[in-house]
């Protein structure tokens, strides 16, 4: 299993970054091989429109079973998404990255429709 989180770090005492479309980060999770990857996202600050569809392409780059994050993407972001059959969870906005992987094993985060 792959999990990419949004991020406000590079490690997993950093935490999610509420924002899908603006994420500093995105960090990679790949649960078979224990490894966590990390993917600089700070360029969409220069841009000023469609951030959450690029970010999105940024995560689909990773190839991601699932994504977790604080609020969710905005529509054009999650329709890019959904096209690949990815998972969105949200409700880890106050977590660390350790902290809502955690709390996705444990089945506490919402998936979204």
């Amino acid at each position: 299993m792959r999990i990419a989180f949004t991020a406000k770090g590079e490690s997993w005492d950093s935490m999610i970054d509420e924002r899908f479309g603006r994420a500093q980060y995105i960090l990679l999770y790949d649960d078979e091989k224990k490894e966590l990857n990390c993917r600089n996202n700070s360029s969409i600050n220069d841009v000023a429109h469609g951030a959450g569809p690029q970010t999105a392409k940024h995560v689909l780059d990773m190839n991601p079973d699932i994504v977790i994050t604080g609020n969710g993407p905005g529509g054009n972001a999650g329709s890019v998404l959904s096209q690949r059959k990815i998972k969105i969870y949200t409700g880890a906005g106050n977590m660390t990255i350790k902290q809502a992987y955690d709390a996705y094993i444990n089945n506490s985060l919402q998936l979204l429709d």
